[in-house]
C-alpha cells in the first residue's frame, strides 16, 4: 500500500491519541511521507513547508483509524447458517468481499483482522488492498476456519455430498487438526480461526455451553500453527472451551463469553486479548424476530449477551486487553454498522468512551501484531488517521455517522470522507 509523499498537516482539533490519555485541545498532527512526525499541541509542532497538504479539523476530533478486530469480509446479508457457504458462488463472494472492504474503510476502519473467510478470499483481498487494486483496511487474513466434525460449523448434511471445505476444515483428532493447519499454511494465512465451542445459533446440538473440539485437537492446531509462525484464535463461549484454548496456547480469544475466575486468571497470566463482539448479540435479540429467528436462539443470545458483558467488564477491570468488532454481515447485523459496537460498549456495557476507543485502536493494532506501525498517534507511526466533525468523547455515537467523517487517512493519503478529492489525494 503506497504512502503519501510530502507533508500533511491536520490542525484545529482535539487529539485523541488512542492510548487512553485525555484529549489534547488545540492539537496538530503533522506527517511526512506517510509517517507521523508530531501529534500534540499545535504550539510544539515543527516547522512546516508552505506546500503541505492541510486539513482543518474544524474543532472536531483527530484520532487513530479504527481497527475491526473480528472482520468477516465474505459474510453478506446472511439469514441462515447455510448462507455462509452455499448461497453464492465463490466468484460473486469475492466481489462482495471487496465491496465490504471498501465500506469498512469508508466507515473509518483503516485496519482489520479477518475472523474467517470463504475459501482463502481474504488472503487475496489483502494482496489486492496492499497493491492498491481495491480500497480497504490493512488486513490480517485467516482464510478457512477449523471445527470438529459434528460441531457448530458442520451444518451441511452428508446426503448433499457437498461437504464444508469452502468455509470450514472439519477435523477428527489431532492428526487431522495438524493437516488442516498445514492447508492453511499453504494458503498463506496469518491467523488460524477455530471453533472450540458452540453458539446460541445452534441450540439443538451445539449450543453456547457445548464443546466442538477436543483439547488434543486444539493443542495440535497451536503447535502446528506456531511452528509456521501463525497465530491461533477461537470462537470460545463455553467456560471449559475458554480454558482449553488458553491452556493450549491460543494467541487470542473470540467472545470469551462465560468467563469464570480460573479462566480470567489464565487469560491475564498470558496477557491474551479477547474480542467480545457483543453488539451482534443485541442485534440478534432486537431484530431476530423480524427474520423468523427461533425463540430458543433468541433466548440463547440473551444469555450470551449478559454473560459476555459481565466477562468484558471483568477483563477490563482486571487490566486485560479487549478488541472491538465482530460478526457483521448478517441481515440483522449488516456490514457498515461496525461503530455500533463502540456505542454499545459505552451505553450498555458501561465502558467510558476513552476506554472503548483505546480498545478499538491501540489494542486492535496489538491483536494484528502491528502496534509499532498503527493504533496510536505517535511519531514514527503510519499516518492512519480519522478526522471527525464533532467530539467523539462527548458522543461516541458520532462514529456511526459516515457523513461526520472529514477524512479517513491511510499512510498520509486521504482515502475517504468529505474532504476526499474526486480522484483521491496525495
Amino acid at each position: 500500500m503506497k504512502t503519501a509523499t510530502g507533508w500533511l498537516v491536520i490542525d484545529n482539533g482535539r487529539l485523541v491519541d488512542g492510548t487512553g490519555r485525555p484529549p489534547i485541545l488545540g492539537a496538530m498532527l503533522v506527517a511526512r511521507d506517510g509517517r507521523i512526525v508530531h501529534a500534540g499541541p499545535a504550539g510544539e509542532a515543527p516547522a512546516i513547508p508552505p506546500d503541505a497538504l492541510r486539513i482543518d479539523a474544524r474543532g472536531g476530533t483527530i484520532m487513530p483509524g479504527l481497527v475491526e478486530a473480528h472482520f468477516h469480509p465474505t459474510y453478506f446479508d446472511v439469514t441462515a447458517l447455510e448462507d455462509l457457504d452455499i448461497k453464492y458462488p465463490v466468484e460473486y463472494v469475492t466481489l462482495l468481499a471487496a465491496a465490504n472492504a471498501k465500506l469498512a474503510l469508508e466507515c473509518g476502519y483503516t485496519a482489520a483482522r479477518s475472523g474467517g473467510s470463504l475459501f482463502n478470499i481474504d488472503v487475496w483481498l489483502k494482496k489486492a488492498i496492499e497493491n492498491d487494486i481495491v480500497p480497504g483496511p490493512r488486513l490480517a487474513a485467516s482464510g478457512r476456519e477449523i471445527c470438529g466434525v459434528g460441531g457448530l460449523m458442520d451444518w451441511n448434511p452428508d446426503f448433499r455430498k457437498i461437504g464444508m471445505e469452502g468455509l470450514v476444515l472439519l477435523v477428527n483428532g489431532p492428526d487431522e487438526a495438524r493437516a488442516a493447519v498445514r492447508k492453511l499454511v499453504k494458503d498463506g494465512v496469518e491467523w488460524v480461526k477455530t471453533y472450540p465451542t458452540g453458539d446460541a445459533a445452534a441450540p439443538d446440538a451445539n449450543d453456547h455451553h457445548t464443546l466442538c473440539m477436543t483439547f488434543e485437537e486444539m493443542a495440535a492446531v497451536v503447535a502446528t500453527a506456531h511452528n509456521h509462525g501463525l497465530k491461533v484464535t477461537g470462537h470460545c463461549r463455553a467456560t471449559e472451551g475458554i480454558k482449553n484454548a488458553l491452556r493450549a496456547g491460543y494467541d487470542a480469544i473470540e467472545h470469551g463469553t462465560f468467563m469464570d475466575a480460573e479462566a480470567l486468571e489464565l487469560l491475564l497470566k498470558r496477557d491474551v486479548p479477547c474480542v467480545p463482539a457483543l453488539y451482534f448479540e443485541w442485534a440478534s435479540i432486537q431484530r431476530g424476530p423480524d427474520f423468523q429467528m427461533p425463540l430458543a436462539v433468541i433466548e440463547g443470545h440473551k444469555e450470551t449477551l449478559e454473560a459476555g458483558a459481565e466477562s468484558a467488564r471483568l477483563i477490563l477491570k482486571a487490566g486485560g486487553r479487549l478488541g472491538m468488532g465482530g460478526d457483521y454481515g448478517f441481515a440483522w447485523n449488516p456490514h457498515g454498522d461496525y461503530a455500533r459496537e463502540l456505542t454499545f460498549f459505552v451505553n450498555y456495557v458501561g465502558f467510558s468512551p476513552l476506554e472503548v476507543i483505546t480498545c478499538a485502536t491501540k489494542t486492535g493494532a496489538e491483536i494484528l501484531g502491528r502496534e509499532r506501525e498503527i493504533g496510536t498517534l505517535a511519531p514514527g507511526k503510519l499516518a492512519d488517521v480519522l478526522v471527525v466533525d464533532g467530539d467523539v468523547i462527548a458522543d461516541i455515537a458520532i462514529l456511526e455517522d459516515r457523513s461526520r467523517f472529514l477524512a479517513v487517512v491511510q499512510g498520509g493519503v486521504v482515502k475517504a470522507g468529505r474532504l476526499m478529492a474526486p480522484s483521491g489525494a496525495t
